[in-house]
């Protein structure tokens, strides 16, 4: 049986009420039972290096060890680009320089690592930007660029302008709405060309951010993200938030591969919490 195809979408800093009010695209999906829409609640600490280890290992900074920005080391678990590529499949990323020093190399280096093509690196594919202003409308023609060249099966594509905006604007100012429209326009034009490709797509975020322009706390508003699903079996606005843990296991099972050990330990976890 031929694997399932997933695209990621990590729209970095967005929060889940902009995502509500001003993403008039994803709405639409949402509204016309093409997506479902879910209220994420994320891991603590609400930063981005730690949250993209949660994001792809389905691991708490408690197990994963990645507790702030500035630990700069290769991820100690297994993340679903590694068992995409044990499973035989073909893995790519557009994105932040952190997700290479996670799953490739540590540190990065701009003028060796920008540009990656290793069969048998974790992200074997990969193209990787390294300034928060970079344009967001280049990070997604990098990340057609990269998916026409190599048919990934699993494809990280990560944009940093909303996180950007908010840092500089706060949530509250035009600037950071103004970027959530900005990705929902290009999304727009990607999303038909992936979803004819075969792709299901996730699209969601790591943290949100607050009006004074940080995250890293515990506040709903640094908390709460949006997870849009496209080509999932069940459509529509759903009303019960969901853990960010369950993410990673989550991509694993729509690639039809196995989750890690740890995953399962932390959706085990999750159950027993819930009950």
């Amino acid at each position: 049986m031929m694997s399932k195809r997933v695209i990621v979408v990590l729209l970095d800093g967005l929060r889940f009420d902009v995502a509500v009010s001003s993403m008039g695209y994803l709405g639409h999906l949402v509204e016309t039972l093409q997506a479902s829409l879910y209220q994420v609640r994320a891991e603590l600490p609400s930063l981005s290096r730690p949250l993209y280890e949660v994001l792809l290992t389905g691991t708490p900074v408690s197990v994963n060890g990645i507790g702030a920005n500035d630990v700069v080391r290769l991820s100690h678990q297994q993340s679903v680009f590694h068992l995409a590529t044990e499973a035989g499949l073909t893995t790519a990323a557009a994105a932040y320089s952190w997700f290479s020093e996670l799953y490739n190399h540590a540190p990065f280096v701009p003028q060796r690592d920008r540009d990656q093509h290793n069969i048998h690196n974790p992200i074997q594919h990969g193209r990787f930007y390294w300034e928060d202003s970079y344009p967001d409308s280049h990070l997604f023609a990098d990340a057609e660029m990269l998916r026409q060249a190599y048919n990934p099966d699993f494809f990280l594509v990560h944009s940093m302008g909303i996180d950007h905006a908010g840092h500089g604007y706060g949530s509250d100012s035009k600037e950071y709405r103004g970027y959530a429209f900005l990705a929902d326009s290009l999304l727009s034009h990607y999303i038909p060309l992936w979803r004819e490709a075969g792709y299901t797509l996730l699209i969601t975020a790591d943290h949100g951010m607050n009006p004074d322009g940080h995250h890293g706390g515990t506040l709903p508003d640094v908390r709460e993200v949006p997870l849009f699903t496209i080509g999932t079996d069940s459509n529509g606005e759903a009303t019960e938030p969901i853990s960010q843990l369950a993410i990673a296991p989550l991509i694993c099972t729509l690639l039809d591969i196995s989750p890690a050990p740890a995953m399962l330990k932390s959706a085990q976890a999750l159950s027993l919490t819930a009950s």
